[in-house]
């Protein structure tokens, strides 16, 4: 156990450098990682949210009640600026319908569990971290689907039942199942949790180069485009949480932690939703694949930043 305990950190540590691996040789190799499906995209992540349930506690929900105004914040920020940054640069770049609409649902969706581990990297306030994210994954089924329909409701038809379900079965089923096992069998869910880093970049992982490596050809055709608004897209999140934390006088854990939070998105599910809401658009998954990929290469960057000041 301890071997795999040892994996899994290496894991973790390493994760940024192994996504991007990845990433390229699906880009450049696609053939060595057609085998892995698209299909499997949303398995994946629910293996994913599955392990973020497993290190849920009741007392990451205590801090909704103890601390209001931090997370209503971090919810009215996650839900506004993100979006409103996705939409904005898309639309300033002329990206066409499917990347626009990939894009968007990239800002749309709730962050990501990256954020925790980069928000603890940066000696930031972890506990409000896991609250944002928990608190803005629990809303994502109603806020996701509705904002992305107001959104690009005049640009491209956005089915809001097929999006709240899937983000239901994805994303909320999963993560409930694994907090109430981790409630009733904490015991035993302790050794899991240590391999968990190792299971969720392998799943992360697979899910980058089951979209890159299929889409592949798609992705070399749109130019640097594409790379440019998801890079823009992330670093002006991670800039306007922080002016936000500045501006409202919170202390640098907190203003670190809203920064990572809102500029770190749940890319994966982008990915996953763009298939089901998006079907006649192949290319709306592309942002979301590719921002799997740069979020966690800026996010380990700006730990060492934030890490440098308390």
């Amino acid at each position: 156990m301890k071997t795999l305990e040892k994996v899994s950190g290496f894991f973790g540590k390493y994760m940024a450098v192994i996504v991007l691996v990845i990433a390229a040789l699906s880009l450049f190799v696609p053939k060595s990682t057609l085998w892995i499906q698209t299909s499997w995209v949303n398995y994946l992540l629910m293996i994913v949210m599955f392990g973020m349930g497993l290190t849920l506690k009741l007392e990451d929900f205590k801090l909704v009640f103890t601390r209001p105004k931090d997370i209503i914040l971090g919810c009215l920020a996650q839900f506004t600026i993100m979006p409103l940054l996705a939409f904005g640069l898309g639309k300033a770049f002329g990206l066409e319908t499917a990347l626009l609409a990939g894009v968007v649902l990239v800002g749309t969706c709730p962050g990501g569990t990256s954020s925790n581990v980069i928000t603890y990297l940066s000696k930031g306030d972890v506990a409000l971290s896991v609250g944002m994210t928990s608190v803005n994954t629990l809303l994502a089924p109603f806020l996701t689907p509705a904002i992305t329909y107001l959104l690009l409701r005049t640009s491209v038809e956005v089915n809001i039942l097929s999006m709240f379900l899937s983000i239901v079965k994805v994303v909320i089923i999963p993560i409930a199942l694994g907090f109430i096992i981790n409630k009733f069998f904490g015991k035993y869910t302790q050794a899991a949790v240590k391999v968990l880093p190792m299971i969720s970049v392998i799943a992360i992982c697979m899910i980058v180069a089951a979209v890159v490596s299929h889409n592949a050809e798609k992705i070399m055709t749109t130019g640097a485009i594409v790379f440019v608004v998801v890079i823009l897209h992330n670093l002006l999140g991670y800039a306007c949480g922080f002016g936000l934390g500045k501006l409202l006088k919170l202390t640098n854990p907190k203003t670190k932690a809203l920064s990572v939070e809102i500029g770190m998105q749940n890319s994966g599910l982008a990915t996953s939703l763009a298939g089901s809401a998006f079907p006649d658009l192949a290319m709306a998954t592309v942002p979301g694949a590719i921002f799997s990929v740069w979020h966690n290469i800026s996010g380990a960057i700006l730990a060492n930043i934030y890490n440098r000041f308390e």
